[in-house]
């Protein structure tokens, strides 16, 4: 629960036409979510924000064990020459990696500690920005036969990327995520699990996130650091950027070769395994913000929302409240054995506007009011979060109206998105106009040649890249819009978080 003494808490909710980027900081401030920490870049997510991610685990862990996939756990911190085996995934990370250097610190003559210059370590660490390499080392030592194929594992970890600009959920130093890591018998195989993977995510994303995504290939530049392919879910926040939301990673045989990754076939032939990987991360917090909240804060999903209802009663001073204590028990009750996540708040420290105010903040979906007016009229008064009216529902039929209600919410709150996706992504063969449209945000679908050169050059002069070169070609590709060659499909380009 939010402290009653946070001098942040009455701060008002900038509104996203005054300044989209202070409202997202406001939106989650004012949920409580998460803030700033001591640690350069990095952030402190607070017991509501991580009550989300905790949801965002256990749906897409589920998911994610159904496919076969066991968890399992690997050292957060890699030896620096495991990064050297493959090129291109160290020159990726380089500049991103913060590095270990001694083991020990010892007292200052002049008070506090310092490190000691005796404890340097041998070989440093990479505090692991992802872990290819260290599970691919262990993937050399696990698989000798065809019979151990498909390797399937999962990790739900922290990593630590040092980057230059955070924004929390966004862009952070450290961030959590889970990472899978597989190895197969043949190419056909791991491609068939990159693609399983991404539908996983897309399916997550659409069905519990209420955010619609386009799915598609990454283009060569932006490609994971050593894969032959990425593939990707790309949503559309309310600016009209990007925001990359799920990516699964066709390895090849690269780091196989790079880490000695071979098998025994049917036959009794060495064969290098095929490899992928494939996570999403805490930057699905930010994509939930973005997708749907509003100028009053934070709206969930019901299917996502760790409390889909909150019932506040409403108490008279010096009143007998006992029979709307009777009925706030009876609708928790009834409401739990209809599977709805439900809070009663309680609280006689907050007034039942500072209650209201703070649930509509942190975006529950829904809100039940009962006092003895309403037990007069055997009703109580509903609150959807995404409407402005109170509703007044009997208390014989709550947890039909409350289901319908999280239903109606859920559809509502996809149904705005795919509306937005819809109308902000513009079909486009004049190169001119896109530079003009591009100003106002968006998704625009344009013919490229696939050449690198073209790539940089609109990246260069409008700042939008390539998100993803989609699956569904609902458009032919004409001619490149920049040079006018042949296009070889339509890419999806738009500025990006």
């Amino acid at each position: 629960m939010s402290n009653n003494k946070n001098p942040h808490k009455d701060k008002a909710i900038t509104t996203r036409d005054e300044d989209y980027s202070q409202w997202y900081l406001d939106v989650i401030r004012a949920a409580d979510m998460a803030e700033n920490s001591p640690v350069r870049g990095a952030m402190i997510i607070k017991p509501y924000g991580f009550s989300i991610w905790e949801r965002i685990q256990r749906i897409l862990d589920d998911k994610i064990k159904e496919t076969g996939h066991q968890n399992a756990y690997f050292p957060l911190l890699i030896p620096k020459s495991f990064l050297s085996r493959e090129a291109d995934h160290v020159e990726g990370f380089a500049k991103e990696c913060a590095v270990v250097t001694h083991h020990r610190l010892k007292a200052s003559p002049e008070g506090g500690v310092i490190v000691d210059p005796d404890a340097k370590l041998e070989e440093e660490y990479v505090i692991r920005p992802t872990s290819e390499t260290i599970i691919h080392d262990s993937f050399s030592r696990w698989i000798s036969s065809y019979r151990d194929l498909p390797m399937l594992i999962n990790q739900w970890a922290n990593v630590m990327r040092w980057e230059m600009r955070t924004r929390i959920f966004l862009r952070t130093s450290e961030f959590l995520w889970q990472e899978g890591h597989t190895a197969h018998a043949t190419q056909d195989e791991a491609a068939e699990e990159t693609a399983k993977m991404l539908e996983v995510y897309r399916v997550f994303a659409e069905e519990v996130m209420a955010m619609p995504v386009i799915a598609g290939e990454k283009s060569p530049s932006e490609r994971f650091a050593g894969a032959n392919k990425t593939f990707t879910i790309e949503a559309m926040m309310q600016d009209g950027k990007a925001l990359q939301s799920g990516t699964s990673h066709e390895l090849g045989q690269g780091f196989s070769k790079a880490f000695n990754i071979t098998f025994l076939d049917q036959e009794s032939k060495e064969q290098y395994a095929w490899l992928t990987s494939w996570g999403v991360s805490t930057r699905l917090m930010g994509a939930l913000i973005m997708s749907h909240s509003d100028d009053r804060g934070l709206i969930v999903p019901p299917a996502l929302a760790p409390t889909q209802v909150v019932i506040i009663p409403i108490i008279k001073e010096g009143k007998d409240n006992s029979e709307v204590f009777t009925h706030v028990d009876l609708i928790k009750s009834e409401c739990a054995q209809n599977g709805i996540r439900v809070h009663i708040d309680d609280r006689d420290h907050f007034t039942f506007g500072e209650k209201s105010y703070e649930w509509e903040k942190k975006g529950v979906p829904v809100r039940i009011e009962i006092g003895p007016r309403d037990l007069e009229n055997h009703s109580v008064t509903l609150v959807s979060r995404t409407a402005d009216d109170k509703q007044q529902v009997s208390i014989d039929s709550i947890a039909d109206s409350i289901s319908q209600a999280l239903v109606d919410i859920q559809a509502t709150l996809y149904n705005n998105a795919q509306e937005r996706l819809t109308s902000r992504t513009f079909v486009l063969e004049n190169y001119n106009e896109f530079k003009e449209k591009i100003e106002a945000g968006g998704f625009f679908s344009l013919s490229w040649c696939g050449e690198a050169k073209c790539e940089d050059q609109i990246k260069d002069e409008t700042k939008a890249t390539i998100r993803c070169i989609p699956f569904e070609q609902n458009t032919p590709a004409t001619n490149c819009i920049l040079c006018d060659q042949p296009a070889k499909q339509r890419a999806i380009f738009a500025r990006a978080y």
